[in-house]
């Protein structure tokens, strides 16, 4: 049920508790005794009369015939097959799941493709139901840019525009990549609707933590932030990992309304884009036990195979990069797992069982995106807290550790992480400001990484190029 109809109903309900029964009938004007003739007089009004008042008072001007049926919160995703995007959309009663879509501007949307809704039912005490529509389309062209609506017969969303992914390991994809924004406070957001307009990004990462949180106000505040970042979303493929304020109900809120590729409910998956491999994984398995430990090991495992196969075909994507949200090193002013020497990340459960950092190290990992930390930080090339820059003069060149990038100050309601008075030895550059990464990825031997202050009207105030040779990328020498 939409937001504002479940409060009208809520009012309604409430007003047979609030009004005397005397007063549910008619309306009765009681005027001041006669000596207090400037005095106005009193109108009762009666149950009806308050109906309308209330009615219109919500600025329900005329109710569609069926408001619910009409698509929100749409986004895209990239399901890892070539020529294809999943189309990811929300409606409030079930309907039928279409895409039609095609290349011109103006006119009919010649395309169309089928899909599937679920039921999804927020735990929260008012067990609300949202219907979860999913549509891949396939066969399109690379790099072709199309025009899309959602919906069905009941009701149809807008028109949307998407630039198909381009094909192959030979192009140089360019990517926004931030955690740990939410529905109020979200500095980053304004600057990045303008920049996915003006087409400078091919994909997005959101490195965990969305709404602060899905689950709030029972799901309620998952639906704000959904229409919120729908400009952004409904354009470019937003890839997401989980993050702590994603845990309740075991994650469902995460779960049902993004759609990633795999079949592990989104919760770790990687996909091919230009020249790297991208991974994403769930470093919450590693806290919230309660939900299973094997988990922990399962996604290990899949890590482990994943990150063979990506080695086996790294003369073709040569980058392998990984995204997950709580980071194995952080310099912030608190109590953090990343501030601790044994971080479980890092060196696993009881500091000894499917740590990734050793995993990371052995097949070779180029860059590790974090966030959590409400800051930015970009660390040396580091393993086991050693340094291990490629060089003096150019330490990220052909660097002999992977670099870790932690991006976690899109804006939320928790404000920005303070950072301890001095600096980590293994720490390059530290910013408390509010902002967002962005990456491009050139080519198979340089990739470039700047960080945007939303603070200092989107100034560049980290930029670094890392860049390593095509051969002999598994071992780090």
């Amino acid at each position: 049920m939409p937001q504002d109809q479940s409060t009208w109903i809520s009012i309604l309900e409430i007003l047979p508790t609030i009004l005397p029964l005397s007063q549910r009938h008619c309306p009765t004007t009681v005027c001041s005794p006669p000596s207090h003739p400037s005095t106005m007089c009193l109108l009762h009004p009666c149950w009806s009369c308050c109906c309308l008042l209330l009615f219109f008072s919500l600025g329900v001007q005329g109710v569609p015939k069926d408001p619910s049926a009409k698509p929100e919160q749409i986004h895209l995703s990239y399901p890892g097959e070539p020529g294809s995007m999943t189309v990811t959309w929300t409606t409030w009663v079930p309907t039928l799941s279409e895409v039609q879509f095609g290349v011109q501007l103006t006119g009919p949307l010649p395309l169309r493709a089928k899909g599937t809704a679920s039921l999804f039912v927020d735990g929260g005490h008012l067990r609300r139901k949202l219907y979860i529509h999913r549509v891949t389309l396939r066969g399109l062209l690379p790099g072709i840019q199309y025009v899309y609506r959602c919906g069905s017969s009941q009701g149809w969303s807008r028109r949307f525009r998407f630039r198909a992914l381009n094909d192959g390991p030979h192009w140089s994809p360019r990517l926004a990549v931030f955690g740990d924004m939410g529905t109020d406070n979200p500095k980053a957001l304004p600057r990045l609707r303008r920049d996915t307009q003006q087409g400078m990004y091919d994909a997005v990462l959101h490195v965990g933590d969305f709404a602060y949180d899905m689950d709030q106000d029972n799901a309620r505040i998952g639906d704000e932030f959904m229409r919120q970042i729908e400009p952004v979303a409904a354009s470019l493929p937003y890839m997401t990992c989980p993050g702590n304020h994603e845990e309740r109900y075991n994650f469902s809120n995460y779960k049902a309304r993004f759609s990633m590729p795999g079949n592990n409910e989104g919760l770790w998956y990687s996909w091919d884009l230009g020249p790297a491999h991208i991974i994403s994984f769930s470093t919450e398995v590693y806290f919230f036990l309660h939900y299973g430990r094997h988990l922990v090991e399962r996604q290990f495992h899949w890590l482990e195979r994943d990150l063979q196969k990506a080695n086996e075909n790294r003369a073709a994507r040569p980058w392998i990069i990984t995204m997950g949200h709580r980071p194995m090193y952080c310099s912030n002013a608190d109590l953090d797992d990343c501030t601790w020497h044994e971080s479980k990340v890092r060196k696993g459960l009881y500091g000894k069982l499917f740590g990734l950092e050793n995993l990371f190290y052995k097949y070779g990992v180029d860059l590790e995106f974090w966030a959590h930390e409400h800051s930015y930080e970009r660390l040396w090339p580091i393993y086991n807290y050693q340094v291990f820059n490629g060089s003096r003069e150019m330490p990220y060149n052909n660097p002999r550790g992977p670099v870790h990038i932690i991006t976690g100050s899109a804006g939320c309601e928790e404000k920005l992480t303070r950072f301890t008075l001095f600096p980590r030895p293994w720490s390059a550059v530290r910013v408390k400001e509010y902002g967002y990464t962005r990456l491009h990825i050139l080519n198979g031997t340089h990739l470039h990484i700047q960080q945007v202050s939303d603070d200092q009207d989107g100034k560049i105030v980290d930029d670094v190029w890392l860049v390593r040779p095509l051969l002999n990328r598994m071992m780090y020498l």
